[in-house]
């Protein structure tokens, strides 16, 4: 885009705007010529951003207005001051903003009596969808509410929960050609002022076209991806009220417009096993929903593993431990069924999720139980690896996040792979190279490690991780 300044000429300003803006090649992006006080005037703005009563009701005042101004500097604002009824006006004369203004959905107005400026009137709507109750984040006691894709929306639910004149929300635009919205909140004087800064500078410099995935695409651009590392850069949430608690903490939360979720900074990889039911509940309750919560994922990673490596040894096995090792096995590999149940719970989930919402219920239900009824009957798996497989699906569950069940995911078919290939060897060698995976994550953690608190170990932090205290509360 050509960057320049309003020359003061009309005819040309109007002209160079209506080159910039592409007038007459969008239907919806319209110019509303007008005669104010005598002279000369435009107006530009996108039709669907303006709310066409309070747009009415100001062009019917513009038409009584007697004088709009001798074009003398501050004549623009002058008149905003006198004429203008409303709440959000700007005096602009730089181009590329004047552009961007109309492109979000502000009015351009141009006019004779202005000078070498433009007046910029803020009365958009943006389209949106109700605050309802995020569903991957649901919660037994608790506000109802979640972030939506528009921003200013989702900053005003963090203003109402944090009445704090410390409160900082620091607006950012990203990508020339999408100048997608990205403000950065947090709690001046708790927050870590040099850590907000080099966020602040870092997302500010990014040199990138457009963030079409919205929060995705920025992660992408401000962390350095290494693709055989699958565990999560940030940790996500949809929900305004864990995002506050956040914030009173010290964490940084980043809102991408057009996205309903709202990035945690800094995050480590204990973080994601907190959930805001925990919060909902006295300590003692949250503490034990907490304790069950890690203990069932964490066992998610090693039971299909462990499971298998017992049949490797099942020469070894104790009595009591012999009913582990399935009667009839199949005709296929234990190994394979493994695998291929594996994959079928992602086909099942894909299927699920391009299934209409009348049918998806029914149909996965009934599907997965008729293909396992099939499976055992055919001989292709055994009623053991079902049992297993099914465990793990379900106990993905226990926490919110996709990429972390996807990356354990990941983490417990590479111990399976290597577990069949060299034993105990490579259970034990995989279950070492995950560690290392997790302690390589690179994050923009600041000063902290992907492994915080445990490394630098932090007593009291961890306990705060994995047991309810009360010291948490922030409601």
């Amino acid at each position: 885009m050509s960057s320049g300044v309003l020359t003061g000429d009309f005819a040309t300003d109007k002209k160079t705007m209506d080159t910039l803006l592409r007038c007459g090649e969008s239907f919806d992006l319209l110019r509303r010529e007008l005669i104010i006080g005598g002279s000369d005037a435009v107006m530009y703005y996108i039709d669907g951003f303006v709310k066409a009563e309070s747009l009415q009701k100001m062009l019917q005042y513009l038409a009584s207005v007697e004088s709009t101004g001798d074009g003398s500097p501050g004549s623009a604002e002058r008149f905003a001051v006198e004429h203008i009824p409303a709440a959000e006006v700007d005096v602009e004369n730089d181009l590329d903003a004047l552009v961007t203004s109309v492109l979000s959905g502000c009015e351009v107005f141009l006019c004779d009596g202005f000078g070498p400026d433009a007046l910029v009137i803020d009365m958009r709507t943006y389209p949106a969808r109700s605050v309802d109750e995020p569903d991957n984040d649901r919660v037994i006691r608790g506000s109802r509410d979640g972030f939506v894709e528009t921003m200013i929306f989702n900053a005003a639910m963090l203003r109402r929960r944090i009445r704090d004149p410390r409160l900082t929300i620091k607006f950012a635009s990203v990508g020339s050609e999408s100048r997608t919205d990205i403000a950065i909140c947090y709690i001046d004087g708790v927050a870590d002022a040099s850590y907000v800064d080099m966020l602040y500078k870092k997302i500010t410099s990014l040199d990138v076209k457009a963030l079409p995935m919205g929060h995705r695409s920025l992660i992408e651009s401000i962390i350095r991806q290494r693709w055989y590392n699958p565990f999560p850069k940030v940790r996500m949430t949809e929900r305004p009220d864990a995002a506050a608690a956040m914030i009173f903490e010290g964490s940084v939360i980043i809102l991408c417009d057009t996205s309903p979720e709202a990035m945690i900074l800094p995050t480590c990889a204990l973080d994601f096993l907190q959930e805001t039911n925990d919060y909902y509940f006295p300590p003692l309750t949250g503490t034990y929903l907490r304790i069950v919560r890690h203990v069932i994922f964490w066992i998610t990673v090693i039971a299909s593993p462990l499971w298998y490596m017992s049949l490797m040894y099942q020469n070894y096995l104790p009595d009591a431990l012999l009913f582990l090792v399935p009667e009839d096995p199949g005709n296929l590999p234990i190994i394979l069924q493994l695998f291929l149940c594996e994959f079928a719970l992602d086909g099942l989930k894909l299927a699920s999720l391009n299934t209409p919402n009348i049918l998806s219920n029914s149909l996965s239900v009934v599907g997965g139980l008729l293909l396992g009824d099939f499976a055992v009957k055919t001989g292709w798996l055994c009623p053991d690896v079902i049992l297993y497989t099914a465990f793990v699906a379900i106990a993905n569950f226990t926490q919110s996040s996709y990429e972390l069940g996807y990356a354990f995911k990941f983490m417990r078919m590479l111990t399976l792979l290597l577990t069949a290939l060299f034993g105990i060897y490579g259970f034990v060698f995989s279950v070492i190279g995950g560690f290392v995976l997790v302690a390589t994550n690179k994050t923009v953690n600041g000063k902290r490690s992907y492994l915080y608190p445990l490394v630098p170990f932090n007593g009291k932090a961890l306990a705060h991780l994995l047991f309810r205290l009360k010291k948490n509360d922030n409601g």
